[in-house]
């Protein structure tokens, strides 16, 4: 199986695609209810419907970039407020936090090898 999609609930369309066309989607669908985008490198999708109800945030969406701190030194140039600053993490990622509208939290980051095989990987029996 191969992932296709996550779909977040958000409680305004318009709000919430302006949101991830600035950070880089590449919009696929566009409804009054509904939008899928592609993401900014890659052939992964990702999607926002809207919630008649509240919205409970969850997920947390991870982005990878390889230069990571020149990405959101860009973001934030265009006027993207991140909640924390890149800093390197035990886990041996280096990470960066911003919020959508709605709250759902996003990381920039970058991990390498560490992303598929860090240290303390499970490894396959034989």
């Amino acid at each position: 199986m191969q992932l296709n999609q996550i779909t977040l609930p958000v409680s305004d369309i318009p709000r919430s695609k302006a949101f991830y066309l600035q950070l880089g989607f590449r919009l696929l669908v566009d409804s009054p209810h509904y939008c899928r985008f592609l993401a900014p490198e890659g052939d992964t999708t990702f999607s926002i419907h809207v919630e008649t109800g509240p919205v409970h945030p969850g997920a947390v969406i991870y982005l990878e970039d390889a230069d990571m701190d020149a990405r959101v030194r860009e973001l934030q140039a265009k006027g993207l407020v991140f909640e924390t600053q890149p800093e390197d993490q035990s886990w041996l990622w280096r990470e960066a936090i911003l919020t959508d509208p709605d709250g759902h939290k996003i990381k920039i980051y970058h991990a390498g090898e560490n992303r598929i095989d860090p240290p303390w990987r499970v490894k396959p029996e034989a």
